[in-house]
């Protein structure tokens, strides 16, 4: 209780910071960064730029309006010629975690100079921007205002609760010689597209100071409250998942949530891919770091785990699950430089024994009204990386002088003064220096960055059930089952790291899509997978089918299905599916009672 009061506590400090007479919503804004050093020709960053603003709903976690750019240009970007500045379009962190692509293009670049000025953002020598200043900034009224005008959002629509505002640090600045504008997580997408050159280049604007300049207090959105180093170099996978990213929401909290205790939550009986962030030092052929997973008594190793200094990988084991329920505890050992979490906490749950109760001819709910189709979590693509080391040859020729002794004869023989001949000499001893080096390869690892991905795409399809007399392909009399089918399939280019999709749950309206759901069965497995629903024991016929209850209003009926566990290396694909039918009347226009002749 202590811990919640002071997390509280917190809470409405930050909120008090918005209590002005014009100021709206809650920060939840953090900052870090440092001194950048010294540029080089043609890679140069001169100074502070600005921000990416996206109005996301909270509820889907989808962008509803184009993000803007707001900058707080210095006097070199008002003189780029725009049809020179390269760029990656208007797209928020949340469409990239999402899967969408980077997209470079040059030219047709666009911003907003706020006529209220930046607070400064990114920091530079001359120190950190005040997050005092960003909060109340991001805060005001005036500023709320001016970015509805400017993204076509109505501000009492914004400020309701369901909207929040995602706010990106960015920056312009000159990479080989080419004028550059993008935010942290862009960055770190072409520095992975580039094989790292970015961050040898520019690597304490683009991986410090950049992704530093923003980052969440608490979780939100789905990203994690930042609890790394606040003054060092972040890895791209760092900046991708957590850096470079402020959050304004427009409710006061009333209760505090605690975070999940788990890693990961896996279902029973299922393939799963586990992986943790291998970073410290530099992994080469010559210093290799392995990594040992300890799951259920089993060790997994992955050896050759590479990466270049300042950098990370991912290391990951593909396992089966548990046919039952359990909390398993995975330990995790590195060997050599490198060093990753140590332990990761999985909570296996059992989404069977949920099914709805049996339907009944005289059910009654006279008081039912239509709920909204849920939206869970949905990632439909994933990617991830693996660094390849390979030899850059340097052959340098080693010196090693040595003498080289040479020895004469000198005669010095001479006659005497009786005419005789008296041998003499000595040896005479002499050297010269010769080179006997030689050719040393004192060459160097480099690394290429080799990108993957997987995509998940699917298909819902409810039908009346064939014993259904009066159904039509589209619609049903209340009462009468349905069956579904759902098709999955799995694209990569990757496979040993890719599950299929392996278990899907529907959920009907009925039940306000709550309470009670069936979890499908899996009549084909692989990249591409096949789900129906299993034999309802309530069946007179032992049918894979779902009854609709008597009592349900004439018009759309919905069902709603989450697919999920087809998981990768940076996480889990799923998506949520609906196919409806329309409900005409009931069964008992079926029937006829007469009697007996």
């Amino acid at each position: 209780m202590k811990r919640i009061l002071s997390l509280l506590l917190s809470v409405s400090l930050c909120l008090g910071l918005c209590m002005t007479a014009h100021a709206a919503g809650d920060p939840n804004i953090d900052t870090g960064g440092g001194g950048l050093g010294n540029g080089s020709a043609g890679n140069i960053w001169y100074g502070d730029s600005g921000v990416r603003v996206t109005i996301i709903e909270v509820e889907s976690k989808r962008a509803v309006t184009t993000p803007v750019d707001y900058i707080k240009p210095p006097e070199y970007l008002l003189a780029w010629n725009k049809s020179n500045i390269a760029h990656f379009g208007k797209v928020s962190k949340v469409q990239y975690n999402a899967g969408a692509g980077l997209n470079p293009t040059v030219g047709s670049y666009s911003y907003v100079i706020p006529t209220q000025e930046l607070p400064k953002i990114i920091a530079t020598n001359s120190g950190t921007g005040s997050i005092a200043a960003i909060k109340s900034y991001f805060c005001d009224e005036q500023i709320l205002r001016g970015i509805c005008s400017d993204t076509g959002f109505n501000y009492d629509t914004l400020v309701s609760g369901e909207y929040k505002l995602i706010i990106e640090p960015l920056s312009a600045f000159l990479y080989n010689g080419t004028p550059y504008v993008m935010t942290a997580t862009e960055a770190a997408l072409y520095d992975q597209q580039v094989s790292g050159r970015l961050r040898s280049y520019m690597g304490s604007l683009t991986h410090k100071n950049l992704p530093l300049a923003l980052f969440l207090e608490t979780p939100d959105l789905g990203y994690p409250a930042w609890g790394g180093s606040r003054s060092t170099h972040a890895s791209n996978s760092d900046i991708i998942s957590s850096l470079g990213i402020g959050i304004v929401r427009f409710t006061e909290i009333t209760e505090w949530e605690e975070p999940s205790e788990f890693d990961y939550e896996y279902r029973v009986d299922t393939d799963v891919i586990t992986s943790v962030e291998v970073s410290g030092g530099q992994s080469d052929p010559d210093n290799p770091v392995s990594v040992e997973f300890i799951i259920q008594g089993t060790t997994y190793t992955v050896s050759n785990v590479y990466y270049p200094e300042g950098d990370s990988q991912l290391a990951w084991v593909k396992w089966h699950t548990p046919s039952e329920p359990c909390i398993c505890t995975i330990r995790v050992n590195t060997r050599g430089g490198g060093w990753a979490q140590s332990t990761i906490t999985a909570n296996i749950v059992d989404l069977d024994g949920n099914d709805p109760p049996n339907p009944v001819a005289d059910d009654r709910n006279d008081s039912f009204t239509a709920s909204p189709v849920p939206v869970n979590s949905e990632t439909t693509t994933a990617s991830w990386g693996i660094w390849s080391p390979w030899w850059h040859e340097n052959w340098v020729w080693v010196p090693v002088w040595e003498k080289c002794w040479h020895s004469s004869w000198v005669d010095t023989s001479y006659t005497d003064a009786d005419g005789n001949t008296v041998s003499d000499g000595y040896w005479d001893d002499w050297y010269h220096w010769v080179d006997n080096g030689y050719w040393e390869d004192q060459g160097w690892w480099e690394f290429d960055y080799n990108g993957y991905s997987a995509s998940l795409t699917a298909d819902m399809k409810i039908t009346p059930d064939d014993l259904s007399p009066s159904a039509t392909a589209v619609s049903l009399k209340s009462g009468y089952g349905i069956q579904e089918e759902v098709t999955a399939r799995v694209t990569t280019d990757q496979s040993s790291a890719v599950t299929a999709a392996q278990n899907a749950v529907t959920y009907f309206p009925e039940f306000g899509y709550k309470d009670y759901w069936r979890l499908l069965d899996c009549t084909v497995s692989g990249k591409r997978s096949a789900m129906t629903f299993k034999d309802n024991p309530y069946s007179t016929y032992n049918r894979p089918t779902h009854f609709t209850p008597i009592w349900y209003p004439d018009g759309s009926y919905t069902a709603y299905t989450w697919l999920l566990d087809c998981w990768t290396p940076a996480g889990m694909l799923s998506m949520n599916l609906t196919d409806s039918l329309t409900v005409s009347g009931n069964l008992w226009e079926e029937w006829h009672i007469a009697p007996n002749h």
